[in-house]
């Protein structure tokens, strides 16, 4: 219901009138929405967050830290970034049942204010002890859930500089904000951030790092970025409540209350309008493919894993959100805790050899092979010899000790890359709702995901005596494909 009201607020509102503009993939880092694939303090490890506001307007932001089964919120809090601002933080482990910790030392207001000693995350979004959302899922109910997730930043308004607001949250000459009475920080509230801003644009962008100072491993990945995602700004003074990535609007849409700006096949532009906001973010995030690459020589003492994310998922799949999974998704989240996903892979060595994911049973003389199936929000998968056969879900992934690890991927020798097909499993995957300007149909095939490859070697023997390790992290790349209307593939999916 609340969904429901939200979204027939913001029809209302886009009536009104207000820059045109269609939710898109920002090659190039900048946008409303910042998407972080994955954090984690499993291993010893830590992560380090930024957010850059790299334009001269201030901006107002709630942040989202979701964990990985469920896409549950285990951390909201807003924080004004005043014009040429950035914003670090830090998520590490504690001895408080397991629930990371985020401190920062960083000026920038925050609502709440986060005091010296951090803020510890809370599994009651998921453990049925709040109010809203309301409920237990089916996922595990302890805190150690909340060890591994993934992170959204939403600009929901751009800071009036004749605002209250911007005379608080700027930064004055000693890099403090404020200079007011009461200064800065403390008066910042909800209210005066409503009042204070107008509709955001684009210009924010980040990075994430995961780091694990004793071992001497450093895995840094920039933010995924969405342009464009809301025509209004989103902090009001009424009592709306404000969810990630439903509130997607376009004031350009015609067919629906969000529009998407993608691409086909042949790199053509798509453009596509959806009743739902969250729709309209798939949209621009749909691959009917990822690929990337893989090492694990022995020799080397190498070792490979992939982060795969939907970050919209839970809007599909968890029941606070639909009462039954709609595409593209197929199964609800159920106990004990899973969501699962069909896909298929075909393993590539250096040379042109290949092998598939599930093996191919010939002749119909063998059993039927277990699926490779991602059965979470956030999914780690290691490359594993034998996996496709023989894999206990939950085993920790050997580069980044994820447990969210229901499936790996089997490697054909020991370097190449995978082809991970996100589209023919289940019966085909794909979002069929959306319509083009004229009201044709459009067909987005595949599944929301981002994400990236992280590879780490160890070298015993660097130099006499002396230990190193190396490590990269590269994002994956993806194909796209669509069918109804013109640009897509006419006749259907």
């Amino acid at each position: 219901m609340k969904r429901l009201a939200m979204l027939i607020g913001a029809v209302g509102l886009l009536a009104a009138g207000s820059t045109a503009n269609a939710v898109s993939l920002n090659p190039n880092g900048l946008g409303q929405v910042l998407i972080y694939p994955y954090y984690t303090v499993n291993k010893d490890q830590d992560t380090l967050i930024s957010i850059a506001n790299g334009s001269d307007t201030g901006k107002a932001i709630t942040i989202f830290v979701m964990e990985g089964y469920n896409g549950r919120s285990v951390l909201q809090f807003n924080l004004v970034l005043s014009p040429r601002d950035v914003w670090t933080a830090s998520i590490t482990a504690s001895g408080l049942d397991d629930a990371p910790v985020l401190r920062t030392s960083d000026t920038s207001c925050t609502d709440p204010a986060i005091p010296a000693e951090g803020v510890a995350f809370r599994s009651a979004a998921y453990d049925g002890s709040a109010g809203d959302p309301p409920g237990q899922d089916a996922g595990p109910q302890t805190l150690a859930r909340t060890r591994e997730g993934y992170i959204a930043v939403f600009a929901r308004g751009d800071v009036d500089p004749a605002s209250d607001l911007a005379q608080a949250t700027t930064h004055v000459q000693n890099g403090t904000p404020g200079g007011g009475v009461p200064p800065g920080c403390r008066t910042v509230t909800d209210g005066m951030i409503s009042e204070g801003v107008v509709t955001p644009t684009n210009g924010l962008y980040g990075s994430g790092t995961i780091i694990d100072v004793g071992v001497g491993t450093f895995f840094g990945y920039n933010a995924t970025a969405l342009a464009n995602y809301t025509d209004i700004p989103l902090f009001t003074s009424a009592a709306v409540l404000f969810q990630p990535f439903v509130s997607a609007n376009s004031a350009e849409a015609t067919q629906g209350v969000a529009r998407s700006y993608s691409w086909n096949a042949q790199g053509k532009p798509v453009v596509a309008d959806w009743a739902f906001g969250e729709d309209a973010v798939s949209a621009v995030l749909m691959a009917d493919s990822i690929q990337n690459e893989y090492l694990v020589t022995s020799t080397l003492g190498a070792n490979t894993d992939w982060v795969v994310t939907f970050p919209t998922k839970m809007l599909y799949v968890d029941s606070i959100y639909s009462s039954e999974p709609r595409q593209p998704f197929v199964e609800a989240f159920v106990a004990p805790g899973v969501s699962l996903v069909s896909v298929n892979a075909k393993h590539y060595d250096r040379e042109e050899g290949m092998s598939t994911q599930p093996p191919v049973c010939e002749n119909g003389g063998c059993a039927a092979p277990p699926p490779l199936n991602l059965a979470y929000e956030v999914n780690v998968l290691s490359y594993v010899a034998g996996s496709s056969t023989t894999f206990a879900s939950g085993t920790p992934s050997r580069v980044l000790g994820s447990t969210l690890t229901y499936s790996a991927l089997d490697p054909y020798g020991s370097s190449g890359f995978t082809d991970l097909d996100l589209y023919s499993g289940d019966g085909g995957h794909g979002l069929t709702d959306g319509v083009d300007p004229d009201g044709n149909g459009i067909f987005v095939n595949g599944l929301p995901a981002v994400g990236f490859m992280v590879y780490n070697i160890i070298n015993t023997n660097a130099q006499p005596g002396l230990l190193a390790n190396y490590g990269g992290v590269f994002p994956h790349k993806a194909t796209t494909s669509c069918a109804g209307a013109p640009p897509c593939t006419p006749g259907g999916q």
